[in-house]
């Protein structure tokens, strides 16, 4: 296998560290990984990190890592890419270090999101601790999870040629939805292993890099429980409790600290290559994801229709 394998980790550039640590920890239950030269990381699993925060204005995706299964697979895509006319550089000694990878390679694909393919995500001093899950995250072979990346105009065919025909990512399917007269999201979803997609493209209106990451756990109660800890901290929400039709995710949206959003959920589909066929759907949701402002009001309306509850019983009387 030459092509990459999994989502191994990501980089964020972010404005609020402080305000990141709370979110990723305290809120999402993750493990703090190591304080780094401005900035930390964040686990999820027995990896030394899944996330990298480092501090600056941006406060959007700045890399992925993508890894790959050997040496000389990773040899092998470099020149690839190359022959390709893709700009490829190695990554220095301290880079690599810094990433707790045996080897990497920087490139860029077509939409300008900056791309480190790496081999030997070396795993973390001590196991994985989880103050506040029930079950785990779901990693393994899925890798870290999956992200979303908006096309920013760049052609379906350009990004398409990059990830599949260079990266070797396969498609899973397409959904196309109009989410209001003349806005139209139309996303390819892109799968490297079972995981139904590790990353998503296309057309969406939305200012950052990024839509969305997905972290997924093994137990549902983990994604109530988050989902009240997320209420209770006055953390935006962009979407409610939801489920998808295409990856079957029970899952839902909160904003981070930085605007984008991590999806937080349960119970994704696995794909098997063998017989799985992609196919386009007409929508992003099965039910549910609703806009967390619009279920705010519909609740507001309903709790004005109840009858008044009734108040303290009068002093003496029975």
């Amino acid at each position: 296998m030459t092509g990459v394998k999994e989502l191994a980790y990501v980089v964020y550039e972010v404005s609020d560290l402080a305000d990141w640590e709370h979110f990723g920890v305290t809120l999402l239950g993750m493990q703090l990984g190591e304080k780094i030269d401005g900035g930390f990381t964040l686990r999820t699993d027995e990896k030394a990190h899944r996330w990298i925060l480092t501090e600056g204005p941006a406060d959007d995706l700045a890399r992925s890592g993508y890894e790959v299964e050997s040496a000389e697979a990773l040899d092998a895509l470099v020149t690839s890419l190359r022959d390709a006319g893709v700009e490829v550089t190695e990554g220095d000694a301290a880079l690599a270090a810094e990433r707790k990878v045996e080897r990497l390679f920087i490139t860029q694909d077509p939409i300008g999101n900056v791309i480190e393919l790496v081999v030997g995500l070396a795993d973390g001093v001590e196991p994985f601790h989880s103050d506040t899950l029930v079950g785990d995250f779901v990693t393994g072979a899925g890798g870290a999870g999956h992200q979303v990346l908006l096309s920013k105009g760049v052609t379906r065919e350009t990004y398409m040629d990059f990830y599949c025909g260079l990266l070797g990512f396969k498609i899973s399917d397409n959904i196309v939805e109009e989410l209001a007269p003349g806005i139209v999201a139309d996303l390819m979803f892109l799968h490297c292993n079972p995981r139904h997609h590790t990353v998503a493209l296309g057309d969406m209106p939305h200012p950052k890099k990024t839509h969305h990451f997905m972290v997924e756990v093994t137990d549902i109660r983990d994604v109530g429980m988050a989902w009240d800890r997320c209420l209770a901290a006055g953390q935006p929400m962009e979407m409610t409790l939801g489920m998808h039709p295409n990856d079957h995710m029970f899952s839902f949206y909160v904003v981070t600290p930085s605007g984008f959003s991590v999806e937080y959920g349960w119970g994704g589909l696995l794909i098997d290559d063998a017989t799985w066929e992609p196919k386009v759907l007409d929508k992003l949701h099965w039910w549910g994801h609703a806009p967390a402002g619009a279920v705010a009001e519909q609740l507001a309306a309903g709790a004005a229709k109840l009858p008044p509850m009734p108040g303290p019983a009068p002093e003496g009387a029975l």
